[in-house]
């Protein structure tokens, strides 16, 4: 505006606008990856142009399944009423081809031994009734089928077959997709992020996990799995590429005790994917560390499965997860207000290759903390101190009656002293 009115020249404005604009950093922030597996467990893939998609009829059942909660109500109940409907057309043409349906027949029935296929069956609405009664066994007692027609007969036969088999299908179906393996795994937890820290003289990649249940989780066991893009000696480009790496745990078995919340390890050794790396290389690292915890749930003994994934920047350095587990009266507590609290600690910051190479890095660093952490403590004491004595001195400003008087005292030499007592 001021440029507008010929205050301050245009070229004065133009020029301070860019070398305010050059002093300002330009950031660009790196493209986000998109993980593989989201925090929640779920898979982050799309299937495209899928062909055979007969495939899925094939495997009703696990389609049935599969589908959204509305989808499955909506063919559980089109599944009934198709059938009734069908077979009551199926009465209706049984009835009309043995004349039940003319008028003609409910004046000689009254007179002479008429014998209708099904009783008061006069319209289709009658004829769906009857198939409901049927289907479900009902039985009003107003219509009922006669020993007349052998094809009304039949007909009952196969809407009992047809019916028994709707019923176990979608009531299997249901059942299933109340008690899916995913449904107990909502009460399996995971840390919002993980950490690298020393833990028996290595760097370990760490994590918490925890049941929030009572009923536990039988043979549990947690595997980890490092997704990442490679590309192989020959150019052949590996979008996900998934690599295994071991767990520590004393239990040969590799199962374990979920009672309580737990802090998984992995060693980063020779064998790790996480070998060559260090902490600034680690905000660089294209990768994902998928985790999968799989057991037996005891209540159902159905087989669950609970997955979570940490990226780069999910991954804490030089942290550690504070304890959470307390006895309090003969019983074990569990906050899990504090299950993804972490503290700082002292870790190197070289990578896992250099701190086998140089041990002498570790010793280090552990004396550079406990130099610091006594250098923390001489200053939080001097800090003590000077508040006790500043609080000292403002309690004697502030009443007189603590001060104490001057005394004097006259040696034989004649010399006088005067001392505080």
């Amino acid at each position: 505006m001021l440029a507008r009115k010929s205050i301050i020249p245009e070229e004065y404005v133009l020029a301070r606008i860019a070398a305010e604009n050059l002093r300002k950093p330009r950031i660009r922030d790196r493209p986000r990856k998109a993980r593989f597996i989201a925090k929640n467990g779920a898979c982050n893939l799309a299937h495209k142009n899928i062909r055979e998609q007969g495939r899925f009829l094939q495997d009703i059942f696990t389609t049935l399944v599969d589908l959204k909660w509305r989808h499955t109500l909506v063919i559980f109940t089109m599944s009934f009423l198709c059938s009734w409907l069908l077979f009551a057309m199926m009465w209706w043409l049984v009835a009309f081809a043995h004349g039940d349906m003319d008028p003609s027949t409910e004046s000689t029935t009254n007179s002479t031994k008429w014998t209708p296929c099904v009783t008061c069956v006069r319209s289709f609405t009658s004829a769906f009734l009857f198939s409901i009664e049927v289907q479900v066994t009902i039985g009003f007692g107003g219509r009922m089928m006669t020993e007349e027609c052998p094809l009304a007969i039949t007909v009952l036969i196969l809407q009992n077959i047809v019916g028994l088999i709707i019923n176990a299908v979608m009531l299997g179906c249901i059942f299933m997709k109340t008690a899916q393996a995913h449904r107990r795994a909502e009460t399996l937890i995971f840390s919002r992020q993980a950490v690298i820290a020393v833990r028996n003289g290595k760097l370990c990649f760490m994590f918490r996990v925890g049941d929030l249940r009572k009923s536990m989780i039988i043979s549990a066991s947690v595997r980890i799995q490092v997704v990442r893009k490679t590309t192989t000696p020959e150019g052949e480009v590996i979008p996900i590429h998934q690599v295994d790496i071991p767990v520590d745990n004393p239990i040969e078995s590799n199962n374990i005790f979920l009672v309580a919340p737990l802090i998984i390890c992995h060693v980063i050794d020779k064998r790790s994917p996480l070998y060559d790396i260090s902490a600034a290389d680690l905000a660089l690292q294209d990768l994902e560390l998928i985790v999968i915890l799989e057991g037996v749930v005891e209540t159902t003994g159905i087989t669950t499965q609970a997955r979570t994934s940490y990226i780069a920047e999910e991954i804490l350095w030089g942290h550690r997860f504070v304890p959470i587990v307390t006895e309090e009266e003969g019983v074990y507590a569990v906050d899990y207000s504090k299950f993804g609290n972490t503290v700082k600690v002292a870790a190197p910051r070289c990578s896992a290759r250099e701190l086998d190479e140089k041990p002498s890095i570790l010793i280090q660093t552990l004396q550079k903390s406990e130099l610091s952490h006594q250098n923390s403590l001489r200053k939080r004491n001097s800090m003590r101190r000077n508040n006790s004595i500043r609080r000292s001195n403002s309690m004697r400003r502030t009443n007189p009656s603590l001060i104490v008087p001057k005394v004097q005292f006259i040696t034989p030499e004649g010399n006088q002293s005067a001392s505080e007592t």
